[in-house]
């Protein structure tokens, strides 16, 4: 992680409280200029944790930094602004003992301390009316894939396909990797952790944009990878653009789709989160979301896609073949 001390604070307190602490925590500074070492060491007599400082290259070579120094043969990935829920390693035993997969993932949620913010922008980033339930959810459009905030695999995944590649979306390369060298994935439900996420919308904004360029990326690594879901956010800001102009210069209800979509999300919102203001704020999230999602989604395809950018192309093909 880097210049996340608060954060790691959170994250080693929620697993020095575990029902189940047979595991070790591995935390890789990656050239922090903030650095986390004092609040490491407050944890060292509650939890099995060691700490390095490296040169900061990028989250990947640090996950992977921490994989070639850690003694388990299973490995799990959490995100510096998560928190475990106390019996999350104590769930993840047990469902692993009942039914063994070499990779899993778990879903992502709000906990209850979580600003209001933060728990719109959970709804926004878990709701089906706006990811399709790729991220975990009860109804998918996609078949589910496991990201680093909340995932895991063993050293037999680790040795056969090695470790993180540093590029956005690393997560979702990952898992594809690990399917196409034949290793079963799967959702494991009782493994949530509370993902707290961006702290604003304009972070959320940017966040979000580079989610959208980084699958035209992934397209270019797996060239069927690319599904109707993932379209979805381009499409729909598309369309509120031209729902919009035509609301402007023809008459007032072509905008009507959009608001009975707002509507929607409203509804379902309130019905999860039981709170007026929330649900308001995950109309806004979701928007926020969705269009630049969207934007970032349209912006690469055009610059990568259409015009054939050479150089971005040249880098696709080395990261494809490893280099």
């Amino acid at each position: 992680m880097y210049n996340r001390p608060s954060e790691v604070d959170d994250l080693l307190r929620s697993l020095a409280e575990q029902t189940d602490r047979d595991f070790e925590v591995m935390i890789v500074e990656d050239g922090s200029t903030v650095p986390c070492k004092g609040v490491v060491d407050r944890y060292a007599g509650q939890v099995d944790v060691h700490y390095y400082y490296k040169d900061n290259e990028g989250r990947s070579p640090a996950r992977n930094y921490g994989i070639e120094r850690a003694s388990g043969d299973y490995f799990v990935f959490f995100d510096s602004d998560c928190v475990i829920p106390r019996d999350y390693f104590f769930q993840l035993r047990n469902a692993l003992e009942r039914a063994y997969v070499p990779c899993f993932g778990g879903p992502d949620a709000a906990g209850d301390d979580f600003t209001d913010l933060q728990k719109a922008i959970s709804f926004s980033m878990t709701a089906f009316l706006t990811t399709g339930g790729i991220r975990g959810g009860k109804v998918q459009l996609e078949k589910f894939v496991p990201r680093s905030f909340n995932m895991g695999y063993s050293r037999e995944v680790w040795q056969r396909v090695g470790g993180f590649r540093e590029m956005f979306s690393e997560d979702i390369d990952m898992s594809t990797r690990i399917r196409q060298a034949g290793f079963d994935i799967r959702l494991i439900r009782e493994a949530r952790v509370f993902h707290k996420r961006r702290t604003s919308l304009a972070k959320f904004a940017r966040q979000t944009h580079v989610f959208g360029m980084s699958r035209i990326t992934l397209k270019l690594l797996y060239p069927d990878s690319l599904k109707l879901v993932h379209t979805l956010p381009a499409l729909f800001t598309v369309g509120c653009a031209t729902l919009v102009v035509l609301a402007l210069c023809w008459r007032w209800w072509a905008i009507l789709p959009i608001a009975l979509y707002a509507v929607m999300l409203w509804v379902s919102a309130l019905s999860q989160t039981k709170s007026l203001k929330i649900a308001s704020m995950a109309v806004v999230t979701s928007f926020v979301q969705l269009w630049s999602y969207g934007t970032g989604f349209i912006r690469a395809w055009v610059w990568k896609i259409l015009l054939r950018h050479g150089r971005d192309l040249d880098q696709e093909i080395a990261i494809r073949k490893g280099k």
